[in-house]
């Protein structure tokens, strides 16, 4: 995987598409009448946006499909994890505010 390009190699990009297509029939009810098919083929088409799933995906979170902007024709995806991944714990953005 090349970061400063953020694409995923073809290996990758295959792996993390038989992932999301796995959580996807596996959770149908967060996207009733959104076909994965057509998921697909927008992530394909978009190769940035497989790399800021992958990322999700690498820190221990679940993207998953949950709705479909009818205006843009874009795919919504959220972390579906049960709880927050390790590596995203105890966090906080605001050093002034820890100190």
């Amino acid at each position: 995987m090349t970061k400063t390009n953020k694409e995923l190699s073809l290996e990758k990009r295959e792996e993390l598409l038989n992932v999301l297509k796995a959580r996807f029939e596996k959770n149908m009810n967060r996207h009733s009448g959104i076909e994965w098919s057509s998921v697909q083929e927008k992530l394909e088409a978009n190769p940035k946006k497989l790399w800021s799933l992958n990322e999700m995906e690498s820190t221990g979170g679940e993207p998953d499909v949950v709705g479909h902007d009818k205006e843009t024709d874009e795919y919504i995806f959220y972390d579906c994890s049960a709880e927050s991944p390790k590596g995203r714990r105890s966090v906080c953005y605001d050093r002034e505010a820890l100190e």
